[in-house]
């Protein structure tokens, strides 16, 4: 809920509206100003992380093993997956590691920005404060004790403008390690799945269906467990275009590597 939410159609007095917006500015994780609280889904990164992770660890080296089972050798199929899959978690975590590197960097330098153009160019800053509660049907009189306050400490200025003009909160600073575990790992737990038939069966054409199968499996209830975790009203849907995009993944590769000339 943002400070707009809280103050429209409110019937706050505007000494109440400075507080409330300057209690939120104050404390960004503190998103109402009484003692309701709202049912929200609070790991949207990790999850997201999860889904990049295992999405891509499920779909990949299954293709990957669908194509090299055209040789007709578990062998193959499981060191050049094993490998993949290997390569591909460290390749992911990195990944995930430099996104991470690369929000907080973005984050400083508009914060940068931002405090340049409160100390230089506070008029415009002060336009900016005008033009985003102008939605909201707030006056110039209702959004005076508010600018007042504002202008009074410059640290809760910049704080203000970052969240409420570019929309920008500041990230953990743990987040590029955090993100790149969960991807690293997801991924690898992912490529498993669509292997461990191969180390078992001998014959690469059995074990591939057998691999199809469970690979299926697995994207369809890890598609149907996401979109629950993120509130999808139709979870159905959401497992099963996980599961398309895994089975068209694997059968391009399948019909690339059968279209190829054998050894």
């Amino acid at each position: 809920m943002s400070a707009a939410d809280n103050i429209q159609g409110s019937e706050h007095t505007v000494q109440e509206v400075d507080n409330d917006i300057s209690i939120i500015v104050k404390d960004p994780k503190r998103t109402s100003i009484d003692s309701h609280a709202e049912p929200h889904f609070g790991s949207a990164e990790v999850i997201r992380d999860v889904i990049v992770g295992l999405s891509d660890g499920l779909t990949v080296p299954f293709a990957l093993a669908a194509g090299l089972a055209t040789l007709d050798s578990s062998r193959i199929v499981v060191t050049a997956g094993v490998a993949e899959v290997v390569a591909g978690s460290i390749s992911m975590a990195l990944g995930g590691y430099l996104a991470g590197l690369s929000e907080i960097e973005h984050y400083d330098s508009e914060r940068l920005r931002e405090q340049v153009e409160v100390d230089e160019l506070p008029e415009r800053e002060t336009q900016e404060i005008y033009e985003i509660f102008e939605p909201y049907g707030m006056d110039d009189d209702q959004l005076q004790p508010l600018i007042a306050k504002l202008q009074s400490d410059k640290e809760i200025w910049v704080d203000f403008m970052m969240k409420f003009e570019l929309g920008l909160e500041r990230p953990d600073p743990n987040r590029s390690w955090i993100s790149a575990l969960t991807i690293g790992v997801s991924y690898f737990g992912g490529g498993v799945v669509p292997l461990l038939p191969y180390v078992f069966i001998s014959h690469a054409m059995t074990a591939l269906m057998v691999s199809a199968i469970v690979t299926v499996v697995a994207l369809f209830i890890f598609g149907y467990v996401k979109s629950i975790l993120l509130g999808n009203v139709r979870p159905f849907l959401g497992a099963l275009q996980m599961t398309i995009v895994g089975a068209l993944a694997a059968g391009a590769a399948f019909g690339i590597a059968s279209l190829l000339p054998k050894p």
